[in-house]
């Protein structure tokens, strides 16, 4: 293929965006990585006047799935606090916990990075996707939720009184269900929940109906995706135009949230995999490790602008998906995380349809 993915025929049209939550880790990496850049850029604005107010958050849609970050200016930062970009709990942080529920477990956990290969990309990726056509899941059923168990870690960056430190966070346990047409379902995770969990049903912060997206997606929506994979992936550099450092990498991580965090159709499932071969920067790696220690092999990319390596995880044998992790595996350009340190782990547990919310698979409806 001659032209780059970003430049091929845009197909349908772009639908607004919907938010869900993080994973809890990620989510306060990401909120402790924000505001260490506001602080350095508030430190050198001109403007005396751009401050930083603890403010209650707006209310989200809870189907948030990855906060992006994007290099700030001052000038760009004092655009952001006024029209209210940022979101941010309702009490100033401290630097004493990984986010409510969730504590800074101790050191941050580091690895031994695995070799990475380029050439064995489109190879492991079509050994993947022929694993998946043959283990096809099964239709998800008018009144089904999609249950998904995973458990995942991570870090915390904090800039505290012009101090910035690493912590490492527990590794805990995450509990989503979620209605064929994703307007109703429930999240159960330390540090984003309470014990009991909360609804993801309800509207936005508009008060209207969320429509799905590719980062938000219900199970419906995802049997309207093209599964040629040239299209498919061209929709993707679409919808996601603008979003993150690096197109290509946007790309390669929207796919993995839909690996990770949604139930594909069996036939969109080998159209992800062979669409995510086409993706410049793309390498296979020889080991990996997800979050409850299964080591396999994995399908990787460099973002550039952080340093940062995204892992799809697989059976090194059968080639079943186990989990991603990112790792730092060059010199971050804040100078917080050293390489080697993993930034975030997650490992999928069980993926399974139920016919209740709250129900697990095996119970009785």
């Amino acid at each position: 293929m001659n032209a780059h993915p970003s430049e091929w025929e845009e197909t349908p049209r772009l639908l607004p965006r919907v938010e869900r939550d993080l994973p809890a880790d990620r989510h306060q990496l990401h909120k402790e990585r924000l505001m260490t850049r506001i602080h350095e850029d508030l430190a050198a604005s001109p403007d005396p006047h751009a401050t930083v107010a603890t403010r209650p958050a707006a209310r989200r849609n809870p189907f948030l799935r990855r906060m992006v970050l994007v290099p700030l200016t001052a000038g760009v930062l004092a655009g952001a606090l006024a029209t209210g970009l940022f979101v941010f709990g309702g009490a100033e942080d401290t630097g004493t916990g990984g986010g409510p529920g969730t504590s800074a477990a101790g050191p941050a956990m580091t690895t031994r990075l695995g070799t990475a290969d380029p050439e064995g990309a489109a190879r492991l990726l079509n050994a993947v996707s022929l694993a998946a056509a043959e283990a096809p899941a099964a239709p998800v059923r008018d009144g089904q939720y999609i249950y998904i168990e995973s458990k995942s870690a991570g870090i915390v960056v904090r800039h505290v009184h012009g101090t910035t430190s690493l912590a490492g966070t527990p590794l805990h346990r995450r509990q989503s269900w979620e209605s064929r047409d994703g307007r109703d379902g429930w999240l159960i995770e330390p540090g984003t929940t309470g014990p009991e969990g909360r609804t993801l049903a309800g509207t936005d912060e508009h008060g209207n109906e969320p429509e799905p997206t590719l980062n938000a997606p219900s199970y419906d929506y995802l049997t309207t995706l093209p599964t040629d994979p040239d299209v498919l992936l061209a929709k993707i550099y679409k919808e996601t135009k603008g979003m993150g450092n690096d197109p290509d990498h946007q790309a390669f991580t929207t796919i993995g949230d839909l690996l990770i965090e949604s139930c594909p159709p069996a036939e969109l499932t080998t159209a992800l995999y062979k669409a995510a071969a086409e993706i410049p920067g793309v390498v296979a790696v020889d080991d990996a490790v997800d979050a409850t220690g299964r080591h396999g092999v994995a399908v990787a990319r460099l973002e550039e602008a952080t340093g940062e390596r995204t892992e799809w995880i697989f059976d090194r044998k059968t080639h079943v998906f186990l989990g991603e992790r990112t790792v730092q595996a060059e010199r971050d350009p804040d100078g917080v995380v050293p390489p080697g340190t993993v930034v975030f782990t997650n490992a999928v547990l069980t993926r399974a349809t139920v016919d209740g919310v709250r129900q697990l698979p095996g119970d009785a409806g």
